[in-house]
């Protein structure tokens, strides 16, 4: 079981510049990812998004990634593009002439247009820098899974928590439903006395049909199955190596109407009560469950 938050950063250094990953993870019911690339870097992104893809199945991901020269390297330094700037002077001075505007263009115009100032990182080619970012990314995921599956030993102590106080609530509930049929009996035949009706036998066919009733509109025992088979399914994803956390979203729905039903039949005080219980324990259960992958 792994939660859905957690980070990770990787580096990778190769020709003499290094590339750097850092992925952050949070809470999110879908996967989504988003990627911050350097602009000469862009067309790698579908690669990335591949990557991450492949090994995070639910959750928010960011991934931000940079390109600079590695630590001592002189290689790395600024580079005029002068065909471009070139251009630039020639269509702006095209510009200035249709627009009848005095003054000349100067250097400073020049050097402020896109593209006119490159670093060797930009010069690079996105598909030489592939290779490094792949393993850079790799050390992030590795990182980044390691947290989650930290974080969703912690998650997985707190959900068998939760299981076990409402298994003992079930337990209690199950102890105490065939006693609800017997009480009710008790109560009727008390009313019945306070009444002041006379000559009621306790095996009366009227008696015994309203008891009867009473026992089939109360009866919860489909509902303590069901109950008792998601704590099975439960358990069965404690032991799974796959994302469990659709799962666990849905058994959470699926246990709230079996608890939901046990509480609208009961009619029995102890009952109620373990139904407060079921519920409580049910709401951390599904508030920690969003954590998980």
């Amino acid at each position: 079981m792994k939660s859905m938050t957690g980070y990770g950063r990787g580096e990778c250094a190769r020709d003499g510049f290094k590339v750097t990953v850092e992925l952050g993870a949070v809470n999110r019911r879908q996967s989504e990812i988003s990627v911050n690339l350097p602009r000469e870097l862009e067309m790698l992104e579908a690669q990335v998004r591949d990557t991450i893809n492949a090994r995070v199945a639910r959750g928010r991901v960011s991934a931000r990634i940079s390109i600079h020269a590695a630590e001592g390297n002189m290689s790395a330094r600024m580079h005029i593009n002068k065909r471009l700037a070139a251009a630039y002077a020639a269509e702006l001075g095209k510009l200035a002439k249709h627009l009848k505007l005095s003054g000349e263009i100067s250097l400073d115009h020049i050097l402020r247009a896109p593209g006119v100032f490159q670093s060797d990182e930009e010069l690079f080619e996105a598909e030489n820098i592939w290779p490094a970012l792949e393993k850079a990314l790799e050390q992030a995921l590795a990182a980044l899974l390691r947290m989650r599956e930290r974080e969703g030993g912690h998650l997985l102590k707190a959900l068998a928590g939760h299981i076990g106080v409402m298994q003992k609530a079930v337990e209690k509930v199950r102890r105490q439903a065939p006693v609800t049929t017997e009480n009710y009996r008790k109560q009727l035949l008390e009313r019945i006395k306070n009444a002041g009706i006379e000559n009621v036998a306790e095996d009366d066919e009227r008696l015994m049909k309203e008891i009867v009733l009473f026992a089939d509109r109360s009866d919860i025992t489909e509902e303590l199955t069901r109950l008792h088979s998601h704590f099975q399914q439960f358990e069965d994803c404690r032991k799974s190596k796959e994302p469990v956390g659709r799962t666990l979203d849905f058994l959470a729905q699926e246990m709230n109407r079996e608890i939901n039903t046990i509480g609208s039949k009961a009619n029995d005080a102890l009952i109620s009560r373990e139904v407060v219980t079921l519920k409580a324990e049910l709401e951390k259960f599904r508030e920690q469950v969003q954590n998980v992958e």
